[in-house]
């Protein structure tokens, strides 16, 4: 069990976390050897910038943390990696919120290291006045388990290590478990995950938990769980295949969620469900111009072997909504056009339930969880029909393709009360204060708000 905070110390060197702006009242406050120092070593509140102060014996004083225009409240990430061994707490006013400056600091303490084996110790911090630790510890073992699966590269994350994933989860908390693997596909009626994943030697496979009290609230998620994405057989180049471990994020930030309700306790009937495959090439892989009956009884033409994520969902979704949740959540690397419209760090999400979307905004701005609500844009729907099926998989152009994506799925879910599509990126390319380069766990702290306040 990770722990990150303190409850107390005496000992405690103090950091103070400053702006460019309450810089110079600080300078005033401490005039003398430790302003002269901060005024010697060019310090000027840089965003990240952490300054150790000397206190005259070899030890030290205390600790300075740049904020810049106090905008990014992930910036107490840089601390522990800069801090020696010991116990720190914030002095004086903290400009941000204390518990996003805790969860900062916490996940300033990542490291993928499962193939490395390099661990340190990490200098503790003081828990800020107010702030609920257990609920920040959960959030940081929440992010760093999202990242952790989808850093595990494909030959250690497979289809069968993603489901197992799924159901230890579920059994840690007593939740009853559901696996459907290989051609049992078929037989219970998942046309389009068997499709999908029929090629590779790992058999393709749906894991499925309940957890909560059956009359309470219904809250059912859904993950893309695509263990590796080759393209199929539309072919991925070889450098569009470099990033696809990370092609199941969808189902790592829904397990990390789900993860979260379950250990809050939330009083809600929870239902998870995580078609995960690997999208290979072989003799049996599915062809574009291929037409399968999804479990919905739609037939769907195969426009792309490489639009496979929307298929597995799909089939899922139509399981997620039959008895009518409360309200579904599906989560998946989708598109790049997601990429293209709103760039890596930006989440978009779809849904044509106005109450959940500005909810929604106001969760992503509670806990500085960006997303971005997208359009639903109706008369693109018809971009997606097919001369001898019901529908293509995808559009016939290049234009509007995660809308479009968003759209397909739309069609399979009838009965939920509230919905909402995530297309997230699940990944850093460029390290930022808290956010190593690799996995990352995207929008499952504004959802994880948004359910607490409406069921919790």
């Amino acid at each position: 069990m990770l722990t990150f905070f303190l409850s107390a110390s005496r000992n405690a060197t103090p950091i103070w976390a400053l702006t460019s702006s309450s810089l110079e009242a600080w300078c005033a406050a401490h005039a003398g050897p430790l302003a002269q120092w901060a005024e010697t070593s060019g310090f000027g509140a840089e965003p990240g910038r952490v300054l150790l102060l000397p206190d005259g014996t070899g030890g030290i004083a205390g600790v300075l943390l740049g904020l810049g225009d106090g905008s990014d409240p992930f910036l107490f990430a840089a601390l522990p990696g800069a801090l020696p061994e010991g116990s720190y707490h914030l002095e004086g006013d903290i400009p941000a919120d204390p518990a996003l400056a805790a969860l900062g600091y916490a996940l300033g303490t990542y490291a993928f290291t499962r193939y490395r084996g390099r661990t340190r110790t990490w200098p503790s911090l003081v828990l800020p006045a107010g702030v609920d630790g257990e609920e920040v510890s959960r959030l940081a073992r929440a992010t760093f388990w999202a990242r952790d699966l989808i850093n595990t590269p494909p030959n250690d994350m497979g289809p069968a290590e993603v489901a197992d994933a799924a159901l230890a989860l579920a059994r840690m908390h007593g939740a009853s478990v559901r696996l459907v693997v290989g051609d049992e596909l078929l037989e219970q009626n998942y046309p389009l995950i068997h499709a999908v994943g029929r090629a590779s030697t790992r058999a393709p496979r749906l894991a499925a938990f309940h957890w909560g009290r059956e009359d309470a609230p219904k809250v059912t998620l859904v993950g893309k769980g695509v263990a590796f994405d080759s393209g199929g057989l539309d072919l991925k180049p070889s450098a569009g295949m470099l990033l696809m471990k990370k092609d199941m994020g969808g189902a790592a930030n829904v397990l990390a969620l789900a993860g979260l309700i379950m250990e809050a306790k939330l009083d809600v009937r929870l239902h998870v469900l995580i078609p995960t495959v690997e999208n290979a090439v072989s003799g049996s892989a599915m062809r574009p111009s291929d037409i399968v009956v999804s479990r919905k009884g739609v037939s769907v033409e195969i426009g792309n072997t490489d639009a496979e994520g929307r298929l597995i969902l799909a089939d899922a979704l139509v399981d997620a909504d039959a008895d009518a949740p409360d309200l579904l959540i599906d989560m998946a690397t989708l598109t790049g056009a997601a990429r293209t419209a709103l760039g890596p760090d930006l989440p978009p999400f779809y849904t044509d339930d106005e109450v959940l979307a500005s909810e929604l905004a106001a969760s992503s701005v509670a806990v500085a969880d960006p997303i971005w609500r997208m359009p639903l844009w109706k008369p693109y729907d018809n971009w997606l029909e097919s001369k001898i099926a019901d529908m293509n998989s995808v559009s016939d152009g290049p234009f509007a393709g995660s809308i479009t994506a968003a759209l397909f799925l739309r069609r399979f879910v009838s009965k939920a009360k509230a919905y909402v599509h995530f297309d997230i990126y699940g990944w850093v390319a460029k390290p930022k204060a808290g956010r190593p380069v690799g996995g990352e766990a995207q929008a499952i702290r504004a959802l994880f708000h948004l359910i607490k306040r409406r069921y919790g």
